[in-house]
């Protein structure tokens, strides 16, 4: 991976709007990831979160405001076509930032190991041999070096989820999105991924993570991020934020996912 330019963090985001039709959905959202930090996204459904990670990756185009990656702005006006930003530097952003969401979004017809190199391959031009090399070497990483020639309906929910997450590392990225990676996995398999995300950021690499998993983001988490109807309702350390939160609305939701003992959040 690059180095983030000097002062500068991985991403940097400033006041970041997105609306669908008449519905704001985020509100002018700042957003910094330093290097090798893990920045979590906490919030109700329908809070932004998802939204937030959508523009991140320019897999939505934000309606106005700024988005750096690695040093590099793009600049979004929503008077001009695409939000006015040249479609290479979009292309050069999305190929540099790895997205694992919720559902896998893995290609049925493939085999894991097509699945892990499409990217390298036929995006960045790897040559196909060092490709697959890499490619191993991430099937192992994650636990399922195994599984390389089965395609994924043959695989349970949390190693599709793991090979997915092979596939994101495989582009070498500035940074990891991660979308709920555990909201559609049944709870003996959450485990296993958690585990695999928590060696990662204990490796280093910038992340940028949604997830209801709250005591996980206790444990991982850099700084923790209460987005609340499309804006910064609380931010800080995540011992603040998860075990003494200062808004009302951050309380209600922290209470609502450990049920009504605060304390359980510390356990």
């Amino acid at each position: 991976m690059s180095e983030a330019k000097a002062g500068q963090p991985r991403i940097r985001v400033r006041d970041l709007v997105k609306s669908y039709n008449r519905l704001t959905v985020l509100k002018g959202i700042d957003l910094d990831a330093e290097e090798g930090s893990v920045v979590t996204l906490i919030g109700s459904s329908g809070s932004g979160k998802s939204t937030l990670l959508r523009c991140l990756n320019l897999l939505e185009i934000p309606d106005s405001g700024d988005i750096a990656i690695d040093g590099e702005t793009l600049h979004f006006d929503g008077r001009k076509r695409a939000g006015g930003v040249d479609p290479r530097q979009i292309r050069r952003v999305r190929s540099s930032l790895g997205m694992v969401f919720q559902n896998f979004a893995l290609w049925s017809h493939m085999t894991i190991l097509e699945n892990v190199i499409a990217a390298p391959v036929h995006v960045l031009g790897v040559p196909r041999e060092q490709a697959v090399e890499r490619a191993h070497a991430l099937l192992r990483r994650v636990g399922i070096g195994d599984k390389h020639a089965c395609f994924p309906v043959q695989l349970s929910g949390g190693q599709q989820q793991r090979a997915a997450i092979a596939r994101a590392l495989a582009i070498e990225p500035k940074a990891l999105l991660f979308d709920e990676p555990t909201s559609a996995l049944d709870p003996e398999l959450v485990s296993e991924v958690l585990r695999v995300i928590r060696d990662l950021a204990e490796g280093g690499i910038t992340m940028v993570l949604v997830t209801h998993e709250l005591r996980f983001a206790r444990e991982v988490s850099s700084r923790v991020i209460f987005l609340h109807q499309g804006v910064i309702g609380e931010t800080g350390p995540p011992d603040q934020v998860l075990r003494d939160p200062q808004t009302e609305a951050c309380r209600r939701f922290v209470r609502s996912e450990f049920g009504t003992r605060m304390s359980s959040v510390e356990e």
